[in-house]
């Protein structure tokens, strides 16, 4: 039987200059996701917050590295479909109810649709993401993982959002995603819409997102709202190089995240 335990490294890679999580307090909700103890959750995530730490970095420090370390024990078989399948559940309910507590910004007068992968795990970063989105003064729309390609295009025909994020595409549904995106493309008549891919195949896969015809990836949630607002002379310059498609000018210009 798996023991819950969260490995830390693991943690501050994804964002080390977030206000750091106790271990224990990760362990803790791991162990109670992974048995389905709902209670459990609730009180670790009210801990938390009565502690100090604000509603987004519990989104960002806390639920999302466990739902990542979760999708990593269930594709390695360390834990069964049950285990992914509440743990993903409980999360995406704690979720739910911190949405409200999150800051809200001044309008930014952008706008954003997100659709994911058919998956609890996928719909839950994809609406994190959306809610971070929403925070930050982005208008956003939600699709979720149960449109097709020809309702998405269809979609963003009448909403014409500045960014299209495709979210937890696993690597059977990589050609699917190349589809839409060629078919965007194929139209031309969103010419200024970025089109971002986050997680999933494209997390695990280096370069395949840029492979597949995407402008942009987003490790993260907080990436996704970084990268998305800022233009290429302003993208700060990191550890990890991503390259960004500038297709108005056909040119490739190199940017980095930090």
């Amino acid at each position: 039987m798996y023991v819950a335990q969260f490995d830390m490294k693991q943690k501050t890679s994804i964002n080390e200059r977030m206000t750091m999580i106790k271990e224990a307090t990760l362990e803790r909700y791991l162990k109670a996701l992974l048995s389905g103890d709902r209670m459990m959750c609730r009180s670790v995530i009210e801990e938390t917050l009565q502690s100090g730490v604000p509603a987004h970095q519990v989104y960002m420090n806390l639920i999302w590295p466990i739902m990542v370390q979760i999708d990593k024990l269930y594709r390695d078989d360390k834990i069964d479909s049950a285990q992914e399948a509440f743990a993903s559940r409980i999360n995406r309910t704690i979720v739910n109810q911190l949405q409200n507590k999150l800051p809200r910004r001044p309008s930014k007068k952008k706008s954003v649709a997100i659709v994911t992968a058919h998956s609890d795990q996928a719909e839950l970063g994809g609406q994190m993401t959306n809610d971070l989105f929403e925070s930050d003064g982005w208008e956003t729309r939600f699709l979720g993982g149960t449109v097709n390609n020809d309702d998405i295009l269809t979609f963003i025909h009448g909403y014409a959002p500045d960014v299209l994020v495709l979210y937890g595409f696993n690597g059977k549904e990589a050609p699917a995603v190349r589809e839409l995106i060629d078919r965007i493309r194929s139209v031309n008549a969103y010419p200024n819409m970025r089109i971002m891919l986050s997680a999933g195949v494209f997390g695990r896969a280096e370069g395949l997102w840029e492979e597949i015809g995407a402008d942009l990836y987003a490790e993260t949630a907080t990436e996704a709202v970084m990268v998305a607002q800022l233009p290429v002379e302003k993208l700060p310059t990191p550890a990890r190089l991503i390259k960004q498609r500038i297709r108005a000018s056909e040119e490739t210009v190199e940017v980095a995240l930090p």
